[in-house]
This record gives structure tokens, C-alpha cells and sequence, in this order.
């Protein structure tokens, strides 16, 4: 009887958002791998290989939610981790370039800081039975983000070529501006839950 309920729990979807989370800390790795990696020259082409690493999870991120609606693998567990796995990739993605690439600390704050905001309200909501979806400038935000972290993390790499246009940068800075109105558009729909008798 529990290993049928461990079988449950740990399904195909599941194991994808285990997946992303277990590969979080080999993508750290290669981008910042110190002395360790630098005696194998991972700081010559390590980066390349987080990059690929960073584009594979995220695109589990993905593929894990559908698998989970379409086969009925929805289970609470899976709730728990998904957003987890998330926050854990983007977030060591945004600090490690803060050491590698000068990324603005204040850049990150204000994501990390919108994500604590919009857990904190999907926590009290839950608590009142009520689930909190993802908006559209959400969406986009989360869009623009990984697409900013891919560039940065291959130098831009096609434009490069041709231009030494900085498109990761700028594209940090739109999904900065989009965290901003995402992150408001929370806070007016739902701040009730907070003030509510």
C-alpha cells in the first residue's frame, strides 16, 4: 500500500520538477565553478554548458505543468515543489550573474522581492481556499526573464556576431519594468485577502 502511494506521489510530472530543482545546483556549477572548475577550464566554456542546462529546465517548467493537467498528475506535492523549482533556477540564475556579469543588485532585489510578495499571497489565499492563478504580465515577465538569462549567459551569442548591441542587459531591464507591473497588478487584485475582516 505505500509504495503504491510513493508510485502516486512520484509520478512523471513530478519527477521533472525533482529534475529541474536536482539540476539547479549542476547549473551553478558551471557557471561559477571557482577553483574546482577552474582547474578542468570550466571558466572557459562552463558557462556554454549552464546556459543549456538553464534552457532545458526551464523549458520543463513547461512541459511538467501540462503533463500534470492533461494525465490527471496533479497532486499536492507537486503544488508544493513546482513553484519551488522555479524560484530556486531564476533565483541562483540572477545571483551568480550579479557575480559574473555585474548584474545590478537592485535588479535582483526587485524580482526575488515580487516573488516574496506573490507567495506570501497565494499562501494567505490558499489558507481561504481560494488559488491565485498567473496573470498575463506574469507570464510575459517569466518570458522575457529566461530569454534575458539565456542571452547574458551566451554573450549574446548569435547578435554578437554582428553588433555588440547588449540585448541580454536590455532584455534584464524589461523584465525588471514587467516584475514591477506584474507585481502591482497583484497587489490591486489582490489585497482584500490581506485587509479583508
Amino acid at each position: 500500500m505505500k509504495l503504491s502511494v510513493v508510485t502516486n506521489i512520484m509520478n512523471l510530472a513530478n519527477k521533472i520538477t525533482l529534475f529541474r530543482i536536482f539540476a539547479t545546483p549542476v547549473f551553478l556549477f558551471f557557471l561559477v565553478p571557482g577553483w574546482f572548475g577552474q582547474f578542468f577550464g570550466l571558466d572557459l566554456w562552463g558557462r556554454y554548458v549552464a546556459a543549456g542546462i538553464f534552457i532545458v529546465a526551464s523549458i520543463t517548467d513547461a512541459i511538467d505543468g501540462n503533463i500534470a493537467r492533461k494525465h490527471n498528475m496533479i497532486t499536492e506535492l507537486g503544488q508544493f515543489l513546482d513553484p519551488i523549482a522555479d524560484k530556486l533556477l531564476v533565483t541562483a540564475a540572477l545571483i551568480a550573474l550579479v557575480k559574473t556579469d555585474n548584474l545590478s543588485v537592485w535588479i535582483v532585489f526587485i524580482i526575488i522581492a515580487r516573488d516574496f510578495i506573490v507567495t506570501g499571497f497565494r499562501v494567505i489565499a490558499a489558507r481561504k481556499g481560494t488559488v491565485i492563478a498567473a496573470d498575463k504580465w506574469g507570464k510575459i515577465k517569466t518570458v522575457v526573464q529566461v530569454i534575458a538569462i539565456v542571452a547574458i549567459l551566451v554573450n549574446n551569442f548569435p547578435l554578437s556576431l554582428v553588433t555588440d548591441f547588449p540585448l541580454g542587459m536590455v532584455l534584464i531591464y524589461i523584465a525588471t519594468i514587467l516584475t514591477v507591473i506584474s507585481g502591482a497588478n497583484y497587489l490591486a487584485k489582490n489585497a482584500k485577502l490581506i485587509f479583508d475582516k
